[in-house]
Order: structure tokens, then sequence, then C-alpha cells
């Protein structure tokens, strides 16, 4: 049972980079997928997360109209698309599962993801 992160690297401001989570040994559709950040003197902050039956998506309004999560239930694969990248976005990316089979999912409180991986680097240059 595991995550694995990809696709952090260093970009310049205004441009674009796509991280990846690739999930094994559960059932993918039961659950919700979140992106949190950590960057160094800050809180962890929720990023983005999606509802993996299609049910939900939610954005923190930092990056609104500029990040797109997606996910690719066969694939068991999410993949957050990070556009017109801003130098706050540096930070650690992190995915997080969450089980939504409750009905109930809090989108951006860490608390309730269960399963993490191991995080990738963002770095965005000015």
């Amino acid at each position: 049972v595991q995550l694995v992160e990809s696709g952090g690297g260093l970009v310049q401001v205004g441009g674009s980079l796509r991280l990846s989570c690739a999930a094994s040994g559960f059932t993918f559709d039961d659950y919700a997928v979140a992106w949190f950040r950590l960057a160094p003197g800050k809180e962890r902050e929720g990023v983005a997360c999606i509802i993996v039956d299609g049910s939900g998506i939610w954005y923190s309004d930092s990056v609104m109209g500029r990040f797109t999560i997606s996910s690719d239930n066969a694939k068991k694969t999410v993949t957050l698309e990070m556009n017109r990248l801003k130098t706050e976005d540096t930070a650690v990316y992190y995915c997080a599962v969450q089980s939504s089979t409750s009905g109930d999912v809090y989108f951006s409180d860490y608390r309730f993801f269960h399963l993490w991986g191991q995080g990738t680097q963002v770095t965005v240059a000015s």
C-alpha cells in the first residue's frame, strides 16, 4: 500500500510543472486524493483534492485558476497540472488519500488523510 509522487523540479516564474501520484495496493475508487505542500517556515497547506469517483473537486484559493487536479482511475494515478507558477508555490508537494466511502470528505484537513507519499520538491525561481 503506497503512494509515489513524481514530476517535481526547478522552473522559472510563470512556468508549468506536472506532478503525478501513483497509487498501489488498495481500491482506488473508494478514496479522495489530495495534494498538500510544505514550505520552510510555513504550515502544511492543502492545495487541491479530487474524489476519484468524480463526485467532487476542491482547490485552495491560492491555486484556483492556475492548478488542475485530475484522476486516471484505470492507471490509479492523480495528476496536478501547475501553471503560471509563482515563487510562493515553492514547497515539497505530497499526495495523500482519504476514504470517501462514508460520503464525508474533508478536502483540506490533513488529519483525515491516512496515507502519504514521500513528497517531491517544486522550486520556482524568479
